[in-house]
């Protein structure tokens, strides 16, 4: 969403990662964003300017004198085009030049002629990315406004393994989208989000669960750090990856996540219980697997803690929101889930209905708060689901903000 109709510059410099560009190219374009490349002549040797014209559907840029444009100056037309622009892979020769103020060529002038936000994505060998010159360039351009996705360690193009590897595809987006974030109104608060379903075990093979994938609850904390929120997510089992900046907590049964979110709770001022939480699990786990001649017709169940009652008693000035997952007399039974345990909202939805099942990117609910108000949001993306949820989140502190200052005067 927050890539839909951006202008993204992509520079692209001399490495064997360049080909990785080609790659960010592509995504940034099925995210809807307006993508223009400007490359060095060294990165030319490694992926032809035909492949990133292609991808980008745009003519790529390759020095400061080129023939289409009439006399118009292209850097400073380039320099002003994009929201922000992403260099990938950036060299530390590209580094160092635009540390030093060196602009001697399309990409360098074109970032120094900028005011526009600049992103690196640094990729080279080890010992380059430990030199102190290099290090020393890169904390200068930090100083001045200038932001890095730090590279991963791995397997390098000389065959070594190290530091200096490029970050990975999506940590480059999401470095991106904190920059194109419009808002930060969650800076300086915490939230805790729980997210994916909970497993009870039966034996060493067999367990209970649901058909929850996570994907609302880790919108919702890439949501909010894109805010300028520290972000804890306790999930259950998911075959998602959560964002960069958020610190993960993973669990698997119903226990470990009321544990892990007691023992979290009193260092956030936000809770957003998204988990779909198994109401009940076998009253005996056995050690072996249980063989079908040995099993019993009924399965004994037993319930597990409800977190959400669980931590009512602790709320306090933090805000809670829960989540209800309900297939008959949804209004009636979320509004006696909002009352006994105490929350600010709840974010109902019916997985019956067509786009608001699991597992899928989509979601239709309704919102019902403590005053009783009830809003029905149309069918929406999971992140734009998480806006408006967290859009609820900022007003709801700024009610208390208010509050304050009235008492205070």
């Amino acid at each position: 969403m927050l890539f839909f109709d951006k202008k993204v510059l992509v520079g692209v410099t001399g490495g064997i990662a360049a080909y990785k560009a080609a790659l960010l190219v592509r995504e940034l374009k099925k995210k809807s964003a307006h993508v223009r490349v400007v490359m060095t002549d060294a990165a030319t040797k490694f992926v032809a300017p035909l492949t990133f014209e292609t991808l980008s559907e745009n003519p790529v840029l390759l020095n400061l004198f080129p023939r289409e444009g009439g006399l118009r100056t292209a850097h400073i037309d380039w320099a002003r085009w994009p929201d922000v622009i992403i260099v990938c892979p950036a060299t530390t020769n590209t580094i160092g030049k635009i540390a030093a103020g060196i602009a001697d060529n399309a990409l360098t002038t074109t970032i120094m002629a900028t005011t526009e936000p600049v992103l690196f994505c640094p990729a080279m060998n080890k010992e380059m990315y430990a030199n102190p010159i290099f290090l020393e360039n890169v904390a200068k351009l930090e100083k001045n406004g200038y932001t890095f996705v730090a590279p991963g360690k791995g397997e390098l193009a000389c065959g070594e393994e190290g530091w200096g590897r490029l970050a990975e595809i999506n940590e480059i987006l999401f470095a991106t989208k904190k920059i194109l974030s419009p808002r930060h109104d969650l800076q300086n608060h915490r939230v805790l989000v729980t997210a994916g379903p909970t497993e009870e075990p039966l034996d060493p093979v067999r367990f209970m669960t649901n058909r929850s994938s996570g994907k609302m609850g880790f919108a919702l904390a890439e949501a909010a750090v894109l805010r300028g929120a520290k972000v804890t997510l306790v999930s259950g089992p998911t075959n998602l990856a959560a964002p960069s900046g958020i610190r993960v907590v993973k669990v698997r049964t119903a226990k470990e996540m009321s544990d892990a979110v007691l023992a979290n709770l009193d260092e956030n001022d936000i809770l957003l219980m998204a988990a779909a939480v198994s109401d009940f699990r076998p009253k005996e786990i056995l050690e072996h697997k249980l063989k079908k001649a040995d099993a019993k017709e009924i399965l004994e169940l037993e319930r597990t803690a409800d977190i959400l009652t669980e931590t009512a008693s602790r709320k306090g000035t933090r805000i809670h929101v829960g989540f209800s997952v309900e297939t008959e007399n949804e209004i009636e039974n979320s509004r006696l889930k909002l009352q006994n345990k105490g929350l600010d909202f709840i974010v109902l939805n019916n997985p019956l209905q067509e786009g608001a099942g699991f597992a899928v990117d989509t979601n239709r609910v309704t919102i019902i708060d403590a005053s009783g108000t009830i809003e029905k949001l149309p069918l929406m993306s999971k992140a734009e689901v998480s806006e408006k949820i967290l859009d609820r989140v900022s007003s709801l502190l700024l009610k208390s903000v208010r509050g304050s200052q009235k008492q205070r005067t």
